[in-house]
């Protein structure tokens, strides 16, 4: 009885988990709500998620300003740490791993100019600014270093609303700009804030800045180079250990606590962990993914979900922060209104010439360098892209936090009045500007325009889309000869364009010494007694029975460019001599059962292929048929 009762009250003994508890069911109680009304208004003209979570989020908190009688509008104190070391990665490293790699390394330039060089004229524009105008307001004792960090504070954008609103299928091109440049943003704009905390300005010299531009260079390639190096270790360890023959909740594991491993020691090491996250994801979606078993493919939304959580809670989070009474009060007994709307209109004035001072002559000079006329920032896109990175969020009042308060909390007006400011602009930005982002990309980018942007600028359809009917289980996919294999709409770009690229060389280097060690696409993991030789036919499921012939079909499609290209070549490739085995079975499924076709049927669908037709130089778009197969 005694021991009962001791552990009874030994439940109850704190009174904070009570809070605690209360706490965290409310934000998830918030965060449901937020995906049903997010559901609700999904074809709305103004609404998104984000704008959907601030406006719950500032309604709660006025809710529990009442119930509190008018003292506090939150349950939980914001913390940046909160937010650098649980909300942001995940966020991040979704961001890497969904990117569609080719099209982002393709305008890797332009968005390394953008994100870096344009962000630093960004930060010199509005720290100058801030000096000249914010201190004529006479706010209070600001120094040198707080106009800096002003200057770093707003030059991190958030361009959620607006890649809530741009599709990556449709409009490829400027989705990769607005999204890469929002990364590297937001990566730059910490660093220079970092930098600015701990640089000397009562010693400043032109050696002391050129040390400061190498230690920001060094930064940058040691974050990215430890990125990569994690990615390509989790690569290999899944390769080599294999995991998926006892359970695939490992590898998700693993890739998770990875990368998230490499975000901490960034950190530690004083790097940048957005950075080195981002990249984390992209080299795991290129060889570490690929590697598991098929069976763990739908764990693959597992991070997309802990993303879309993260960003949910992180909104709720800053709406309900807004109204907290302590900083409001400070300001109100210290300023008139009339001063506050000043400072915060400044701010925000400060940030639209910012903003616009690097898009359009960024946007000039990378027009210089495209030969195309498909390949330049038309000015519609430009405005697009200067609209995108009006926006602020999390990560402004979180550096702000950082500067101007103590554990969340500050007693002197200047800074209350620059936590105030911040909160106006993020909320004003927010609401106004990302209300008017979807009727502004309507009226820019209509929809007779996106299929355009997609075929000119997007990158050439796998040749997954033509082969997929060809490898389908069941009724669905039955073919008929001719029916339901598209001709790519990219083949004529593609045969036009030269082979000898950037990208050509990166192939070949990847295939000739990365996917041999840290394996990739293509990769099948084959272990004597494993669920993925005990499997059936059904590809879903790990099994062989589908993979080899389609990995002896790889060497079908490249002795077509070994037979001289053209008809010719895809006629003799395609006679019963050279045809893979198993591949004729894969041409027709009824009911699941495959119906093996005589091989004239196989040798009818050769012809129907794409590149088997008009004869000539079909070894190009061949070779990339077969380096996909295997």
């Amino acid at each position: 009885m005694e021991l009962g009762l001791g552990m009874g009250m030994g439940l109850g003994d704190p009174p904070a988990d009570y809070g605690s508890i209360a706490a965290v069911g409310l934000f998830v109680a918030l965060i449901c709500v937020c995906i049903v009304v997010g559901h609700l208004l999904e074809e709305s003209r103004w609404m998104n998620e984000s704008i959907t979570a601030l406006i719950i989020g500032l309604g709660t908190g006025g809710v529990i300003l009442m119930v509190s009688s008018w003292k506090h509008s939150r349950i939980l104190v914001f913390s940046e740490d909160l937010f650098f070391i649980y909300l942001l990665p995940p966020i991040i490293f979704n961001a890497g791993f969904q990117v569609k790699k080719k099209q982002f390394f393709r305008n890797f330039m332009t968005i390394t100019l953008f994100g870096a060089i344009g962000t630093l004229i960004s930060f010199s524009v509005i720290s100058l600014g801030s000096l000249g105008l914010i201190s004529r307001l006479n706010i209070g004792s600001l120094d040198l270093g707080d106009y800096l960090a002003l200057g770093a504070i707003f030059s991190a954008t958030d361009s959620v609303c607006t890649l809530q609103v741009l599709n990556q299928d449709e409009t490829p091109f400027l989705y990769s700009l607005v999204f890469g440049e929002g990364v590297v943003n937001d990566a730059t704009s910490v660093v220079l804030f970092n930098a600015m905390q701990n640089f000397d300005l009562a010693n400043f010299s032109s050696v002391k800045f050129l040390q400061f531009i190498g230690n920001f260079l060094y930064l940058f390639a040691t974050s990215t180079f430890l990125g990569v190096a994690a990615g390509l270790l989790s690569a290999y360890i899944i390769k080599k250990l294999y995991f998926g023959r006892h359970s695939t909740d490992r590898e998700v594991s693993i890739m998770m606590l990875m990368a998230y491993l490499s975000y901490m020691l960034a950190e530690l090491l004083d790097l940048s962990g957005i950075l080195t996250v981002f990249f984390c994801g992209i080299v795991m979606s290129h060889y570490t993914w690929h590697n598991r078993v098929p069976g763990s493919q739908p764990s693959k939304h597992a991070f997309a979900t802990l993303s879309f959580i993260a960003e949910t809670f992180l909104f709720l989070y800053v709406g309900m922060d807004a109204l907290d009474m302590e900083k409001w009060k400070i300001v109100g007994e210290t300023y008139s209104p009339m001063k506050s709307i000043a400072l915060s209109a400044t701010i925000l004035f400060l940030v639209l010439v910012a903003r616009a001072a690097f898009v359009f002559p960024l946007s000039f000079l990378a027009n210089l360098t495209k030969k195309t006329e498909e390949g330049k920032i038309s000015i519609k896109q430009q405005v697009i892209i200067w609209w995108a990175g009006l926006m602020r969020g999390a990560v402004s009042i979180a550096l702000a936090y950082n500067k101007f308060t103590r554990s969340g909390h500050t007693q002197l007006p200047s800074n209350a009045i620059m936590i105030t400011s911040t909160i106006t602009v993020v909320l004003f930005s927010t609401m106004v500007f990302g209300l008017l982002t979807k009727p502004l990309i309507r009226l820019l980018v209509p929809a007779r325009h996106l299929n355009r942007e997609s075929s000119a600028l997007s990158d050439p359809p796998s040749p997954k889309s033509f082969l997929d009917p060809l490898i389908l289980n069941g009724s669905d996919a039955d073919l008929e000869i001719g029916v339901g294999i598209r001709r790519p709409t990219s083949l004529r770009l593609l045969l036009a364009s030269p082979t000898r690229s950037v990208h050509h060389y990166w192939r070949k280097f990847d295939n000739a010494f990365m996917r041999p060690v840290f394996g990739g696409r293509g990769f099948v993991p084959f272990v004597p007694g494993s669920p993925t030789e005990r499997s059936g036919g059904d590809l879903t499921g790990g099994g062989l029975a589908v993979v080899r012939p389609l990995l002896s079909t790889a060497a079908w499609m490249r002795g077509i460019g070994d037979s001289g290209g053209g008809a010719r070549g895809c006629m003799a490739a395609s006679s019963s001599s050279s045809l893979p085995g198993g591949f004729p079975q894969l041409l027709r499924r009824r009911g699941g059962a495959a119906r093996r076709r005589p091989f004239p049927a196989a040798r009818m669908v050769a012809q129907r292929l794409p590149f088997c037709r008009g004869g000539g130089k079909a070894s190009s778009p061949v070779a990339h048929v077969a380096d996909f197969l295997g």
